[in-house]
């Protein structure tokens, strides 16, 4: 079986891939714009619910993750796709989604900001660690020698540099960013979900003859990683309010980074680029089905 699973090929070629690439750095630029100093100095005065955010998303997670994978034990490059969605930061549309369900805008942009930062020693650290602590990836991660200083110079060109031009950008020429952030951030956003349809319907066949190989795995880990956020909030008495942000931020993955670094790492197997192809489409579905249940239940906090 894990023969025939890595023989798929995902049809999405060079010029997709520049482009996907493009859509997630222009992504991340329009969220660094709405990001100020004050939102890390915000942070830094909300401690605990900094270190709830980061435990959540960098540690438990990849964590949970690591059980789950021991317990129903998939094939390794699909356990190789879920450490690795794991490993990502949360995903830049997490910040339109928090808005949608009514939660905390500001924590959302702030953790973003602050996950994309320590996701360039994280994501790459995370990844290999887990990894290797599961035989059949810790081989396949042996038999591909991955670069760990490339992945970091990967994550980094698609997430750390455009969030200091970003947050320069907005010091620098306040209103102005101001105002290309409000036309920036739903076109790129658009932009980024119309690459994954398309992308979705070059490769209908591909998921509809392989979908039940990730179907019911992608569903788990997903409500595992949003019960996770908001249950970590619940225990750390947060309010509804941040509760809700935690979980989306926990549980909506970047897996458009995920995407490009199996494209540039791990092209030949099939099982991991399906597994990461559809949390890309699930999240964003069951992200917004949350938000918007949770944006029409009135609240006080």
């Amino acid at each position: 079986m894990n023969e025939n699973l890595d023989a798929i090929r995902i049809n999405f070629n060079e010029d997709g891939l520049w482009v996907l690439n493009i859509a997630l750095a222009v992504i991340m630029f329009g969220v660094a714009i709405g990001i100020t100093i004050d939102d890390f100095k915000r942070l830094i005065h909300s401690p605990k619910i900094v270190l709830t955010g980061v435990i959540s998303q960098f540690i438990l997670f990849p964590a949970v993750t690591f059980l789950l994978i021991k317990i129903i034990d998939p094939a390794p490059s699909i356990a190789l796709g879920m450490l690795l969605v794991a490993a990502c930061p949360g995903g830049n549309i997490s910040n339109f989604m928090t808005q949608m369900a009514k939660g905390n805008a500001a924590l959302s942009v702030s953790l973003t900001a602050f996950a994309t930062l320590i996701c360039l020693v994280m994501t790459p650290l995370n990844f290999q660690f887990w990894s290797n602590l599961h035989e059949p990836t810790a081989q396949i991660l042996q038999s591909v020698q991955l670069d760990s200083w490339k992945l970091v110079k990967l994550v980094l060109l698609i997430l750390g540099i455009p969030l200091v031009l970003g947050i320069s950008f907005r010091r620098w020429k306040e209103d102005l960013a101001l105002k290309v952030m409000k036309v920036l951030k739903p076109i790129s956003v658009m932009v980024f979900i119309a690459l994954i349809v398309i992308a979705f319907s070059q490769n209908i066949d591909i998921f509809l003859n392989h979908i039940h190989y990730v179907l019911f795995i992608v569903l788990i880990h997903n409500i595992i990683g949003l019960l996770q956020g908001y249950y970590a909030g619940q225990i750390m008495s947060l309010s509804f309010k941040n509760k809700k942000t935690l979980s989306i931020e926990t549980g909506i993955q970047n897996s458009g980074l995920g995407l490009v670094l199996v494209f540039a790492f791990f092209e030949d197997l099939g099982g991991m680029a399906l597994l990461v192809a559809f949390w890309g489409i699930w999240d964003i579905v069951s992200g917004l089905v949350l938000a918007a249940f949770w944006g029409r239940k009135k609240t006080s906090n």
